[in-house]
């Protein structure tokens, strides 16, 4: 008999996540959090206002994310995460780096946002030109690329939805389509915006027909988070958590979106 099993679960490491109150994807985030650790969710007072800059301005405030985090203090958390990325790019890179200073004030705990962990990822694969999809109206997709352009990041094309509700309902097919038009010119990756928007299955399959990273706002918050745990996220043949996806390319004869499975590009000499 397992003594130990006696005992109860084993030590979860915890992530607090302060989201939106309009967020629909909790079960898309934990997909990327290993065994280990725990998310610990929260979300921001509802404001009837739709997806807009205002809105953005409204869920960003210092006084409303310091009061989110401090409910999850009593858990805990080892690390903090504001899982928005228009509430973290409309302040621009100053405004974001004042929010991760608040939250860690309010929680004692390291902060990040997924406008901060999209610059910190475009840094990791070594991105200088970066395609976006964004389901935003034309004013907050503008909003993002200047805030990429503050970091130095050229855009190279972008494809927005248009949408100010219910973003959490567009099917993968949507997303798809939208990197297609996106991905116009020479980008060395494709980031897909808004933590509302599901994107955990496309990754790969997009990678493998776009021959480039495909980093997503959910994606890059889990990953900058578990990060600061000194653990990785669970993503696999996604370039920024698997290296090994990074250089791996398709089958001869593949279908465009095909997954080339490592086993078979280790076969085919390509690792």
């Amino acid at each position: 008999m397992d003594v130990a099993f006696l005992g109860g679960p084993g030590p979860q490491r915890g992530v607090g996540v302060v989201a939106p109150f309009d967020f629909a994807l909790d079960r898309e985030l934990w997909r990327w959090v290993p065994d280990e650790v725990s998310l610990h969710v929260t979300r921001t007072p509802y404001v009837p206002v739709e997806v807009s800059l205002d809105l953005a301005r409204l869920i960003s405030e210092h006084e409303t994310l310091g009061e989110a985090v401090r409910t999850l203090n009593a858990i805990e958390p080892e690390v903090v995460a504001y899982a928005c990325t228009s509430g973290s790019f409309v302040g621009g890179i100053v405004g974001e780096r004042a929010m991760c200073e608040a939250m860690s004030r309010a929680g004692n705990v390291p902060a990040i946002t997924t406008s901060g962990a999209l610059l910190e990822a475009l840094v990791e694969l070594d991105v200088r030109r970066v395609a976006l999809v964004t389901p935003y109206t034309v004013s907050v997709t503008r909003a993002l690329e200047g805030y990429v352009a503050q970091a130095g990041v050229t855009v190279t094309g972008c494809a927005f939805m248009g949408l100010t509700r219910h973003i959490w309902k567009v099917p993968y097919r949507g997303v798809v389509d939208m990197a297609r038009q996106a991905v116009r010119g020479a980008a060395d990756a494709l980031f897909i915006s808004c933590t509302n928007l599901p994107t955990y299955d496309v990754i790969p399959q997009l990678e493998a027909e776009l021959r480039i990273p495909v980093i997503s706002a959910n994606q890059v918050t889990m990953w900058a988070a578990l990060r600061r745990l000194g653990t990785r996220a669970v993503g696999p043949y996604q370039a920024l958590i698997d290296p090994a996806a990074r250089t791996g390319p398709l089958l001869p004869g593949a279908a465009p979106g095909a997954v080339v499975p490592e086993e078979e590009q280790q076969q085919e000499g390509w690792t």
